[in-house]
């Protein structure tokens, strides 16, 4: 008799028993076998059994709190999920993500790829090294040095429309600039900063990654053109756009696609095409096609525009060569140009934003700060800083690490595999199969490295502290050859934008007591920052 047959036959007691049995099949089964010896690991009861404790605490938006509280409770060796041990401990580092280990991305990353696997979501050690070789000299310090002028662009762009803002502040006005609001009191403007970094990293991204910025900054508005008809504008590449366009919240649809991918890579393999029905899943999913549409719009309006002597991102990667001297095809270079446009529009604008916060909470750094930019600035104008004036201050940069220490915008543990051969990771051996990682909101809380203050914000740590142990846990950035391949252009608009504006504008907190307000999806993002702000007089 065929399965349909059989199933269909089935009475209420009986379905009720076939679903105990699957059940126990997938889930005790596994625990009882225990495959990859985690069994003595401690954990939640039900990480034990199912992926449904991680999938369900990523999908509530804390999961790097979640899991550092576990590890406060168990200590180094926490599982997390029936196949998935977390490990914090800086030394185990450089033996989960670090180079001659064999490590691979665990199936996660599946649920990042839209268009067609990019270098971030390839999981293939061998595509990986080809797509790494054409696009990490892009990133070189001597080819982001001639992105710095499209960054200083942007940033004066943003200086007028605060610089307005203030203005209103100082006369005691209100008004309702773009999606924040703001209103004036005590001759200060006061406003949420977060969506201002928002348009200020799109548009950088948006003129370096597709040879124009979004608008954001001068319509004061979170909107961007998304492909309806994603094949007609692959289809339309050097020609006229004639695709159909809309234009949708590109930083709501980019928090919406990591949310829903963060979430959705917890999920076995064999349940996501099931999950996707799901109504808040399914939403994810629209986001993702809709994150996908928007680098498709905007790479294919680059591609039809006449040639220009400029140099971006798009320039370089299609000028990159692979061993055989083949450059990418056209679903490969917009799948690489939109993940430039994430990488590179919410690590910016959410360190921006946690920076502010930070500086505007602790007065005292704040002063010291722009002391120091006062006097290495002194007789300039009080325009945009170049990153040549500022690449050595080294209160600004601890003030920057500090920020990306305590708010690191990738806080969870990023997921491998274990090779074959299997892999020792301190003191305590893992079979082949095994999925690992190090948190790094934990480590980056380990107060053996950090002293005994690690919720406090304090720059000065970092003259203070052992700079081998510092060096060998701070991972804003992650660590061997998945690293963040855009790590100097990342500093360099960190640098300039920081500089920049703390040297420009004093800030303050409505609330000195309220915490900075999170939620995380793949990364870890400020949900408002209301802060006031006046011009500084220099």
């Amino acid at each position: 008799m065929a399965l349909l047959d059989i199933l269909s036959s089935l009475d209420g007691p009986s379905w009720a028993a076939l679903v105990l049995a699957a059940v126990v099949l997938v889930h005790v089964v596994p625990y009882i076998l225990d495959p990859h010896g985690f069994r003595s690991y401690p954990g939640p009861f039900l990480a034990k059994l199912s992926d449904f404790w991680l999938g369900k605490v990523a999908a509530d938006g804390h999961r790097s709190e979640r899991v550092h509280e576990l590890h406060e409770k168990y200590g180094t060796f926490v599982r997390i999920a029936p196949n998935h041990l977390s490990i914090a401990d800086p030394d185990a580092l450089q033996v989960v993500y670090g180079h001659g280990t064999g490590t691979l991305k665990s199936d996660f990353y599946d649920a990042f790829v839209s268009i067609q696997r990019g270098l971030f979501n390839t999981r293939s050690r061998t595509e990986h090294a080809r797509k790494r070789k054409i696009v990490s000299h892009i990133f070189s310090q001597k080819n982001v040095l001639e992105f710095e002028p499209h960054v200083r662009v942007h940033l004066i762009q943003l200086f007028k429309q605060w610089d307005r803002l203030c203005a209103g502040g100082v006369r005691g006005e209100a008004g309702d600039e773009g999606e924040g609001g703001w209103r004036g009191r005590d001759g200060r403007v006061w406003y949420d900063c977060l969506p201002w970094y928002n348009y200020l990293a799109f548009d950088i991204i948006g003129d370096l990654a597709f040879g124009a910025p979004f608008g954001m900054l001068t319509s004061c508005k979170d909107s961007a053109p998304v492909a309806v008809s994603q094949d007609d504008a692959m289809a339309t590449y050097g020609k006229d756009a004639a695709y159909k366009v809309e234009h949708f919240p590109a930083v709501q649809v980019l928090n919406d696609r990591g949310e829903y991918s963060a979430s959705m890579g917890v999920v076995p393999p064999r349940w996501r095409t099931l999950v996707k029905r799901l109504p808040w899943y399914n939403k994810g999913n629209q986001a993702v096609q809709r994150l996908a549409g928007i680098a498709i719009a905007a790479v294919a309006r680059r591609l039809s525009a006449p040639e220009s002597d400029r140099h971006d991102l798009l320039e370089k990667l299609q000028e990159g060569r692979d061993d055989n001297g083949d450059p990418m095809g056209r679903a490969e270079l917009t799948a690489e140009a939109l993940t430039q446009l994430i990488a590179g529009s919410d690590t910016t604008s959410n360190s921006s934003c946690a920076i502010t916060y930070y500086l505007a909470k602790y007065q005292h750094v704040q002063e010291k700060l722009q002391k120091e930019l006062d006097d290495a600035l002194g007789g300039e104008d009080d325009s945009v800083a170049s990153y040549e004036q500022v690449k050595r201050l080294p209160y600004l940069d601890a003030v920057i690490n500090e920020a990306l220490r305590i708010h690191a915008t990738s806080g969870i543990g990023l997921p491998r595999l274990v090779p074959a051969g299997g892999l020792e990771v301190c003191g305590r051996w893992f079979p082949e199969g095994a999925v690992l990682s190090v948190p790094t909101y934990t480590i980056h809380r380990d107060k053996a490295v950090w002293g005994d203050d690690v919720e406090e914000f304090r720059p000065e740590r970092w003259f203070e502290q052992d700079k081998v142990a510092v060096q060998k846990t701070f991972n804003p950035f992650s660590f061997g050859p998945r690293s963040c391949v855009g790590r100097n252009l990342a500093n360099l608009e960190l640098l300039v934008i920081v500089a920049s504006i703390f040297r420009r504008y004093h800030f303050v907190l409505e609330d000195p007591s309220a915490p900075l307000a999170t939620n995380e999806g793949f990364l870890r993002k400020p949900l408002k920052c209301i802060v006031g702000m006046k011009r500084r007089n220099v």
